[in-house]
C-alpha cells in the first residue's frame, strides 16, 4: 500500500447480492485494507457519486479511488453509468473498470470506446474473484499513479 494515511475505498456498482458478498469477503481474506463500499444500479451510483439522497454526507459516502462496474444492471445499466461519469470533468478521473459476465466483443468495444479504463470478465469462482481483486488493487493502489480525488480530497 502506498504512504497514504487512509485506504482508498474502492466502490462497487452490481446487482447481484452475492457478487457483491463475493467481493466484500475476498477483501478481507487477502487483507486489504481498501474499503469497500456497494451500490446496486447505476442510479444509486450516479446518486453516490454526486452525494444525493442517502449519500449526501461525504464522511460516510467518500469519493472512491476505484469504480468497479456491472454492466448489466436495473434502472441505468453500467453503459450509461460510464458515459454519465466520463463526460463530467468532476469524475471523469476516477478509474473505472468493468467487471461483468459479458464476453460480448461489442460490450468489450463500448465500454473502452465510453472511456472505461479496464475490462474484466468476471471470474465465476471466489478465489478467481479474490485474485483479481487482489491484483487489480495491487495495480490500481500500489503501481498506478493516479491524480489527488477528482474533488480535491
Amino acid at each position: 500500500m502506498s504512504s497514504l494515511e487512509e485506504p482508498v475505498q474502492i466502490l462497487m456498482a452490481d446487482d447481484d447480492p452475492d457478487d457483491r458478498l463475493m467481493a466484500k469477503k475476498a477483501l478481507k481474506e487477502y487483507r486489504l485494507r481498501n474499503g469497500i463500499r456497494f451500490v446496486e444500479d447505476g442510479e444509486e451510483l450516479m446518486d453516490y457519486l454526486y452525494h444525493r439522497g442517502p449519500y449526501t454526507d461525504a464522511a460516510t459516502s467518500p469519493q472512491p479511488g476505484l469504480i468497479l462496474l456491472d454492466l448489466n444492471m436495473p434502472r441505468k445499466d453500467g453503459r450509461e453509468a460510464l458515459a454519465e461519469i466520463k463526460a463530467d470533468p468532476e469524475l471523469r478521473r476516477i478509474p473505472v473498470v468493468v467487471l461483468t459476465t459479458s464476453k460480448a466483443e461489442e460490450d468489450i468495444i463500448r465500454s473502452y470506446d465510453l472511456g472505461v479504463n479496464s475490462y474484466i470478465t468476471k471470474p465465476v469462482t471466489f478465489q478467481g474473484l479474490a485474485e483479481a481483486l487482489r491484483v487489480l488493487s495491487q495495480y490500481w493502489f500500489e503501481i498506478v499513479k493516479l491524480p489527488n480525488g477528482p474533488r480535491g480530497k
